[in-house]
């Protein structure tokens, strides 16, 4: 099971998410808040969009509103954004 280990705001609509698996990319949620629905539109709010945290690995929202880590991944890595994190 893949999981988040590591979540950071970019701007605007944009997370850079580091991955159990030693992987990592960004992922622009964009075509995400434009949706409807009300766990989606508070993310509009690019002040409350940045308050993501993780909550067992996955990214959350204050409104418990979350991303499931695998779909996540897999979505960095179809856009050709997924690398390997150079261990320090």
């Amino acid at each position: 099971m893949i999981r988040a280990t590591k979540i950071k705001h970019l701007g605007g609509y944009r997370l850079h998410a580091t991955f159990s698996d030693g992987t990592a990319g960004e992922h622009d949620f964009s075509a995400l808040v434009v949706k409807t629905g009300p766990m989606v539109g508070p993310l509009r709010d690019p002040a409350y969009f940045a308050r993501v945290f993780l909550e067992d690995g996955a990214p959350t929202w204050p409104n418990s509103f979350d991303m499931d880590p695998e779909w996540l991944r897999r979505e960095i890595d179809a856009a050709g954004a997924l690398t390997r994190v150079v261990a320090e």
